[in-house]
């Protein structure tokens, strides 16, 4: 797969695209001050609190679908998110966007979920598996931004978290392997066989939307 491919892949299902506004009551459209904002929910001020959830709650949730494989489980990381920053905001500095902070704690917190389950515990490195994939070129302008998520979901849930952490969020595989007590090979691996599984999916919709106009 194309890197351009992976970074209209990584955009499209990125939280500023994925959730349907009209859909989704915790995407409202408001005027805020980030400081004072940050300030009263340091006070535990409850109209502060419920601020910060209805601005950033629906982009954090649907970061929160791209790392779980079901809605009843983002909601769960969700809400157990929100209780961290909650505690934990005193520790918010203003040195960067508050967007940042509050992002880097909902993936903290959907990692901690994923290592319960302790899905990458089989990892192994697979050597030679990246020099195996397919470089071919896929248009994503016929898909939907939940076909992709969809997609992303369907991956094993290693890859489909390695996949996260390296080509949406900007982790290196040195920060990931640290992240998840892997090595850096087996990160490297693990997101080779997430391309490629991805170019799979994507070539196969591709020729079933193919075959569909042709018929008609």
């Amino acid at each position: 797969m194309s890197e351009v491919a992976l970074t209209e892949i990584s955009e499209a299902i990125d939280g500023n695209l994925l959730i349907n506004r009209t859909k989704h009551p915790l995407i409202l459209r408001m005027t805020f001050d980030e400081k004072e904002l940050v300030r009263g929910c340091k006070q535990r001020d409850r109209l502060a609190q419920k601020q910060l959830y209805e601005v950033f709650g629906g982009k954090l949730f649907a970061i929160s679908l791209r790392y779980t494989k079901n809605r009843t489980d983002a909601e769960d990381v969700l809400q157990e998110a929100f209780i961290k920053i909650y505690e934990h905001i005193g520790s918010f500095r203003n040195d960067a966007p508050l967007e940042y902070w509050l992002r880097s704690v909902l993936v903290n917190t959907a990692l901690n979920h994923l290592r319960k389950q302790k899905p990458w515990k089989e990892f192994t490195d697979l050597d030679g598996h990246e020099n195996g994939l397919a470089d071919g070129n896929v248009t994503l302008g016929n898909f939907q931004h939940e076909q992709l998520l969809e997609m992303v979901r369907e991956l094993p849930t290693g890859c489909q978290t390695i996949f996260n952490l390296y080509a949406i969020e900007g982790y290196q595989h040195n920060e990931i392997a640290e992240k998840l007590g892997i090595s850096e090979g087996t990160s490297k691996s693990q997101y080779a066989r997430a391309r490629g599984l991805l170019q799979q999916k994507l070539n196969k919709e591709n020729r079933l939307d193919n075959e569909t106009i042709r018929k008609k």
